[in-house]
């Protein structure tokens, strides 16, 4: 795939859609690429996390439980693991375990968090996002109350 196309593809993810290009570039260049089968576990509920994945080909199923029950969830490209774990230390609330092979880019809290030093404007649009959806959260939990 052509860096243009990598970009574009991060764009479709929305915390990635206002970050500069030359800082998409950086994420693309510094990103581990990693291969699962089908059945690999890229990570098991309860493990620290260490930064958060993209999924760009495959599909990987998200299950809060390890008893055989049906996945939570099911992600298909271009989506985002472990958001909160790019910004913070956490633990893993589930279990992501490949449904077919699948392709996965690696971004480390570290890089991610260099990414944001070295792009001020990328990190504001981040801050302003995050506290949007901080924001949506506090009020959807007190709808909820």
């Amino acid at each position: 795939m052509a860096l243009d196309d990598d970009i574009a593809n991060l764009r479709r993810i929305p915390l990635f859609e206002d970050f500069e290009v030359e800082a998409l570039r950086l994420l693309t260049f510094s990103a581990e690429t990693k291969l699962l089968r089908a059945g690999d576990a890229l990570f098991r509920r309860g493990e620290a996390s260490d930064g958060g994945y993209i999924l760009t080909n495959g599909s990987i199923a998200l299950e809060k439980h390890d008893d055989g029950r049906p996945a939570e969830k099911v992600l298909r490209p271009f989506a985002l693991i472990g958001e909160t774990a790019l910004i913070t230390e956490t633990t893993r609330p589930v279990t992501a375990i490949a449904r077919e092979p699948a392709t996965i880019l690696k971004i480390t809290r570290a890089l991610f968090l260099r990414i944001l030093e070295e792009f001020p404007n990328t990190a504001t649009r981040v801050r302003a996002r995050v506290a949007t959806r901080l924001t949506q959260l506090a009020q959807e939990l007190k709808f909820e109350a």
